[in-house]
């Protein structure tokens, strides 16, 4: 399962592209969106269980289980 952005949550800061390691996160209507079908949830990377654009993002329930 991927994971999506909130657009109305999203502040467009970046801090999430940046921090995938994938690039599944790309600029998307004044906003960023995650590509499920290349998202594994950082399976792998980092900190297990943990996705890396959850930790990089500053606002809370933006970006969450689609």
């Amino acid at each position: 399962m991927a994971y999506q952005i909130l657009r109305d949550l999203c502040t467009a800061c970046g801090d999430c592209q940046q921090a995938c390691p994938n690039q599944s996160i790309s600029p998307w209507k004044g906003g960023y969106r995650i590509d499920a079908a290349t998202c594994t949830e950082c399976d792998g990377e980092g900190e297990p269980g943990m996705p890396q654009c959850l930790d990089a993002c500053m606002e809370e329930d933006c970006i969450v289980p689609a």
